[in-house]
């Protein structure tokens, strides 16, 4: 069994933060930028697909539905279900910039899996939210697909991974997002998952813990 989790391409949002205080966070559209990055990583999707007919599971977010669109994979799905628990970690409605860089602040101090957004979510609220999503993945019944696609956020997709390894809440607060349109690839061999690649530590995990 195999998860392809893959972050959306480019949004306004990474390059305009204004754009929060104008549109909606999930109506932010992908950039000029973030379509060629997904159509360039149509052909990478493919290979890791290997012409199985993968379930696939995305965020309703505008962003990740159009990644999905550009990867044009969708005759070949065998099943395509928009996932509201797999969308981004809610900081609220329409932002105030000055307000949020008070936030980001104080998330940062606090710490990003336990402070809770004013008008949002924390960051155990995404994980509770995934955790019943892999509840309810129920790969190993004979119907479902042995492959998964998902494409979402970068924070939601390193708590899925938090889920499925068991990493303490240290070392998820220790690693970076993978960029826009990045992916990596989970497999499952005797009852164990393991992941193809590392994501980026921005600093050591204060327990030492390393990821598998």
């Amino acid at each position: 069994m195999k998860m392809i989790l893959l972050r959306h391409a480019e949004s306004l949002g990474n390059v305009d933060e204004l754009a929060y205080t104008r549109i909606p966070d999930h109506a932010l559209p992908l950039t000029a930028k973030g379509e060629q990055e997904a159509r360039a990583m149509a052909p990478e999707i493919a290979r890791l697909l290997g012409g199985t007919r993968p379930a696939v599971y995305v965020s309703p977010y505008l962003r990740t539905r159009e990644t999905l669109r550009l990867l044009d994979i969708r005759a070949s799905c065998e099943r395509l279900v928009q996932e509201p628990r797999l969308r981004e970690q809610d900081w609220g409605n329409l932002q105030d910039p000055a307000d949020q860089e008070v936030q980001k602040a104080r998330r940062h101090e606090f710490g990003h899996f336990f402070y809770r957004l004013p008008f949002g979510e924390s960051g155990a609220d995404v994980d509770d939210r995934v955790a019943a999503f892999l509840s309810d993945l129920r790969m190993r019944e004979e119907n479902h697909p042995e492959t998964v696609l998902i494409v979402s956020h970068g924070l939601t997709l390193r708590l899925l991974c938090r889920r499925l390894f068991g990493w303490s809440i240290e070392l998820f607060e220790s690693l970076s997002n993978p960029a826009t349109c990045e992916y990596r690839v989970v497999s499952e061999s005797d009852g164990k998952w393991a992941l193809d690649r590392p994501f980026a530590q921005w600093r050591d995990s204060p327990d030492g813990e390393t990821q598998l």
